[in-house]
C-alpha cells in the first residue's frame, strides 16, 4: 500500500494473494481493491462489485528463450504466484496437454518476474497488465516479451466485499457505476495507463481495450468472461 493515502482516515490493511479472501471473509477487511479476478469459485466465498478492469492470463519470457507458445514450455520450469487464478490455469493446462512443466510457486509477482530475470524459470504466468508493469519498471525491459498465447479469455477484476451485506454492496455498486459511466473515467484511465506516473516515471502506454470500454459503459458484477465479450 502506498504511504501517501488519498483518504488518511481510512485504515489500510496490506493483503497478499493468499490472505485477501480470508481477510474479507472474516471481517478484517471491508473492501479489497486490487487485481483480484471475479470468478465462480471466489463468488462462493466473497461478493464482488462492478468490474474495474479486464485482463487475460499470459506469460512473460525473455525474447532469447525461444518460447513462442504455451506448448513450447514442454518440460521447462515455469513460475506463477501462490493463490492466484493464473497458477490454477497453468496447472490445469499442464495436466490437460501433458506438457510436463515444472511448476514453481512464487510468493508474489516481483519474485515470479525475478525468477525469469535470473533464468530460474523460462516464463512467468500472470495477468497481462501486471506483466506490462513489471517490464516497464525493469532496467532491461526490452529483453522481455508478453505472449500473444493466453491461458484464459479476458477476465474481470472486481473489488471484493463480504457476502450477505446487501446494503453495503448496493452502495459500492452505485458508486462504481457512477464513476465508470462518467467522462471522468477516461481521464482517470489515461492518467495511470497512458502517461508517466509522476511518483515513479513508469509509463505503461496501455490504451484502453474495447472490452474494457464496453465494461465501463455497462457496469456489471458478473464473473463470467463471456458476458464481457465484444
Amino acid at each position: 500500500m502506498r504511504s501517501k493515502r488519498l483518504f488518511p482516515w481510512v485504515p489500510y490493511v496490506p493483503v497478499s494473494s493468499a490472505t485477501r479472501i480470508p481477510l474479507i471473509a472474516n471481517g478484517t477487511v471491508d473492501l479489497e481493491c486490487g487485481s483480484t479476478t471475479n470468478n465462480a469459485d471466489r463468488a462462493r466465498q466473497v461478493a464482488f462489485t462492478n468490474a474495474h478492469f479486464l485482463t487475460a492470463s499470459r506469460y512473460v519470457s525473455k525474447k532469447s528463450s525461444g518460447i513462442k507458445t504455451i506448448d513450447d514450455m514442454n518440460g521447462k520450469s515455469v513460475v506463477s504466484v501462490a493463490g492466484s487464478t493464473n497458477l490454477k490455469q497453468l496447472l490445469e493446462v499442464n495436466t490437460q496437454r501433458g506438457l510436463g512443466i515444472n511448476v514453481i510457486v512464487a510468493k508474489d509477482s516481483p519474485e515470479g518476474f525475478l525468477m525469469v530475470q535470473t533464468d530460474r524459470a523460462v516464463a512467468f504466468v500472470m495477468d497481462d497488465i501486471l506483466l506490462a508493469g513489471l517490464i516497464a519498471s525493469a532496467k532491461d525491459g526490452g529483453t522481455y516479451v508478453i505472449s500473444d498465447d493466453a491461458f484464459s479469455k479476458p477476465e474481470p477484476y472486481g473489488i471484493m466485499l463480504r457476502h450477505g451485506d446487501l446494503a453495503f454492496k448496493a452502495v459500492a455498486d452505485k458508486a462504481t457505476a457512477a464513476l465508470y459511466t462518467s467522462p471522468a473515467m477516461q481521464a482517470l484511465y489515461d492518467k495511470w495507463f497512458m502517461r508517466p506516473i509522476s511518483a515513479s516515471g513508469l509509463d505503461l502506454n496501455y490504451p484502453m481495450p474495447s472490452v474494457i470500454r464496453k465494461a465501463f459503459a455497462h457496469p456489471s458484477d458478473s464473473g463470467d468472461p463471456a458476458s464481457y465479450a465484444n
